[in-house]
């Protein structure tokens, strides 16, 4: 059974061709611009919607799915969440990135000692944060750069970091 991974929301019809007004991540304009076709959930069931043409907008998409020509086609899909392969994913990610699931959870080490959890991955939007649990339960932001994470070993289920007087309190 295939794993799915959410890259966008129907927000809404645009125009009256059955064009989708959608919500995604930002920065990930190239990686959907690439895909061919995503899944819709609808009644709890993946359904496979192939995509005939995107246009990106400042705040969110538009696309135009094969089969889909008019308002009533889409809105009955206006609210649903739409989904690729995990493996899709994983194909397009660089050296240096990561899914949500598999940073959630690993231990945050620091000179050899864990500090801390990963409890998750939030975006500013212009960067990445690990939300690491500490030893005393609070919760602090990491900024996920090069200079503070030092290394990323998913086997070992471990995110090493630069400690830094007053990174994590």
């Amino acid at each position: 059974m295939s794993k799915y991974v959410s890259v966008g929301k129907i927000l809404n019809f645009h125009g009256v061709r059955g064009e989708a007004k959608v919500g995604y991540s930002k920065n990930q304009q190239d990686f959907l611009n690439m895909l061919e076709m995503v899944y819709v959930l609808f009644n709890n069931e993946y359904k496979p919607l192939n995509i005939k043409s995107i246009k990106f907008n400042n705040k969110f998409a538009i696309i135009k799915f094969d089969g889909i020509d008019t308002v009533n086609d889409i809105v009955v899909y206006k609210g649903c969440l739409l989904f690729v392969e995990e493996q899709t994913i994983r194909e397009n990610l660089d050296e240096d990135e990561f899914l949500i699931d598999e940073l959630t959870g690993m231990d945050v080490v620091a000179n050899g000692e864990k500090v801390g959890v990963v409890v998750g991955v939030s975006n500013n939007g212009q960067s990445d944060f690990l939300s690491v649990k500490t030893k005393t339960k609070n919760i602090s932001l990491v900024p996920f750069v090069k200079a503070i994470v030092l290394n990323v070993n998913i086997k070992e289920k471990t995110v090493e970091i630069d400690n830094i007087p007053g990174l994590l309190e």
